[in-house]
C-alpha cells in the first residue's frame, strides 16, 4: 500500500482543535435537555432530516461520493449547504475519506476508519487522534478529482462551518440559547454519532446477505438513526446503487428522497440494481 493510502500509518496523537469542539458540542448537548420544549424538540428534528438525510446521505454520500443519481448545479451546491450543517467536514475531504474507505475497506493503514484497527477507533477514535478527514492534497487529488474541479465546493470546503454558524445566529435570534442548543449542538452530536455508527456498528453486527470483501453488514436500528445508512452490506456489495434498502422491508428515507426528486423532475440518471445481479449470499 503506497503513501497515498496509508492513511492510517499510526495515531497522530491527540488532535486538540477536533478534540475541543467534540467536547463543547457533547457538553451542548446534555445542556440542552435542561431546556426541553416542543419547539426545541421539532427544531431539532426538522434541522436533523435536512443535515443527514437531505445533506449527507442524500448528498455527500449517494450523490457526490457513488454519484447514484443526476440533478442540476443549482440543485447540488443547495443540497451540499445543507450537508454543511451536520458539521462533518467539509464535502471534499468527505467524499476523499468515504471513497478511500470503499477502495481498503477493512484493511489495516488504508481504511481510515475500520474496527480491525479497534472499535472505539472506527466510531469515535479515528476523529480525535486520527485522520479526522484531513487529507494531504495528493490524497484529496486522487481521490475526489472531480469534485477538486468545481470552484464552488472548493471554496465552501474550506469554510464549510459557515453555514452553521449562520444557522446558529438565527436560532439565538428567534428562540434564544434554548433554541441553540437544541437545533445545533443535540442535533449535531447526535447526527455524528449516527453517522460514525455507519463506520463502526454495521461493520460489527448485522446481517450479511451478499458476499463482499470486506465486514461490512446490514443493521435495521443503524439504518432507522441513519435514514437508511445501515444497509451498509448491500451498499458496499453495489456502492453506486442509489436505493440502499433493496428489500421492501429494507426502510431507507434516503431513496425515498431521491424519488422525491425525481418526481419534481429535480433528479435524473438515477443508478439502481436488481438483486439478481448482486453475489450470492454468504453468512448471517
Amino acid at each position: 500500500m503506497d503513501k497515498q493510502t496509508k492513511v492510517n500509518d499510526g495515531h497522530r496523537g491527540i488532535r486538540w482543535p477536533t478534540t475541543i469542539w467534540m467536547i463543547v458540542f457533547h457538553l451542548g448537548a446534555v445542556a440542552a435537555l435542561f431546556y426541553w420544549s416542543w419547539r426545541g424538540l421539532i427544531v431539532c428534528a426538522v434541522l436533523a432530516w435536512v443535515a443527514q438525510s437531505l445533506g449527507v446521505g442524500m448528498t455527500y454520500h449517494r450523490l457526490l461520493t457513488h454519484r447514484s443519481y443526476k440533478v442540476s448545479k443549482p440543485v447540488e451546491y443547495f443540497l451540499i449547504i445543507c450537508a454543511t450543517l451536520s458539521f462533518e467536514g467539509g464535502p471534499i475531504n468527505w467524499v476523499a475519506t468515504h471513497r478511500l474507505h470503499h477502495a481498503h475497506s477493512d484493511e489495516p493503514g488504508g481504511d481510515p476508519h475500520t474496527p480491525v484497527e479497534g472499535r472505539w477507533w472506527s466510531h469515535i477514535g479515528w476523529i480525535l487522534t486520527g485522520t479526522a478527514q484531513q487529507h494531504s492534497p495528493e490524497v484529496l487529488e486522487r481521490y475526489a478529482p472531480d469534485l477538486m474541479q468545481d470552484r464552488f465546493i472548493v471554496a465552501l470546503n474550506r469554510v464549510y462551518f459557515v453555514p452553521l454558524i449562520i444557522l446558529a445566529i438565527v436560532l439565538v435570534a428567534v428562540g434564544g440559547w434554548p433554541l441553540l442548543l437544541w437545533g445545533i449542538f443535540l442535533r449535531v452530536t447526535l447526527g455524528l454519532h449516527a453517522t460514525w455508527l455507519v463506520n463502526s456498528a454495521t461493520h460489527l453486527w448485522g446481517r450479511r446477505r451478499f458476499a463482499t470483501n470486506d465486514n461490512s453488514r446490514n443493521s435495521w436500528w443503524v439504518a432507522l438513526l441513519t435514514w437508511g445508512e445501515g444497509w451498509h452490506n448491500n451498499h458496499h456489495a453495489y456502492p453506486t446503487s442509489a436505493r440502499h434498502g433493496l428489500a421492501w422491508y429494507e426502510i431507507d428515507f434516503n431513496w425515498w428522497g431521491i424519488r422525491v426528486l425525481q418526481l419534481l423532475h429535480l433528479a435524473k440518471g438515477i443508478k439502481l440494481v436488481r438483486l439478481k445481479e448482486l453475489p450470492a449470499a454468504t453468512d448471517s
